[in-house]
């Protein structure tokens, strides 16, 4: 499998590519914007994106969704429980964001454990709420793509709608800092790291 990484919009959410060498099936995670930046990409590597993956239903991370899918038509994926935030502008907060309003509804929700196919590649749905109610993780190999849940030597906020400081806690100590120290972390901000960095160097985490 391939990794494209693309800061996008305006707040520079990082926005994941990732696909299959072999059969040139993709995925795209958290599309915050520069569409065109990433249509490029998938043009250039000759990706044929199964599902939109939406890691939470913040604006910083849903803001080229709508045109995304419009020029890909493959459906939205996000947890249940952040459906209502993509549906809702003053919930995921689009409304008072630069890039304007962003409401949508997703084409399919999943919960923990769920999985999703593209070419030979699975990801499989880790539900980590705290930052937000429906806020989750996708495993794919040995990567997790962990959105704003945790963060190289920082963890994500929970200050705002559906967040809650105890049940991220939870979220990172029982779900993420139990896989093997090698797992790569690709975090909604910042650079990537590892499970076993993160285990011996955050200071929220020790």
């Amino acid at each position: 499998m391939k990794i494209i990484v693309k800061p996008a919009g305006i707040y520079a959410a990082n926005c994941y590519i990732v696909f299959s060498e072999k059969t040139r099936s993709g995925i795209v995670i958290d599309p915050g914007g520069d569409v065109d930046d990433i249509v490029s990409n998938l043009d250039k590597n000759n990706i044929h994106v199964k599902y939109i993956v939406l890691t939470h239903g913040h604006g910083d991370h849903i803001g080229g969704v709508k045109e995304l899918k419009e020029k890909l038509n493959v459906p939205v994926v996000i947890h249940k429980e952040d459906a209502e935030m993509l549906e809702d502008a003053s919930l995921n907060l689009s409304s008072t964001m630069a890039m304007g309003e962003i409401e949508i509804t997703p084409d399919k929700t999943v919960e923990d454990g769920d999985t999703l196919v593209f070419g030979e590649l699975k990801g499989r749905i880790i539900h980590t709420p705290g930052h937000t109610m429906g806020g989750m993780c996708l495993l794919v190999e040995e990567n997790l793509f962990c959105g704003d849940t945790l963060f190289k030597g920082s963890v994500g906020r929970s200050d705002l709608y559906g967040g809650n400081h105890g049940i991220l806690m939870n979220s990172i100590k029982e779900k993420i800092l139990t896989l093997p120290d090698n797992i790569m972390l690709y975090p909604g901000h910042g650079e990537p790291t590892t499970v076993g960095e993160q285990r011996a160097t955050n200071p929220f985490l020790r």
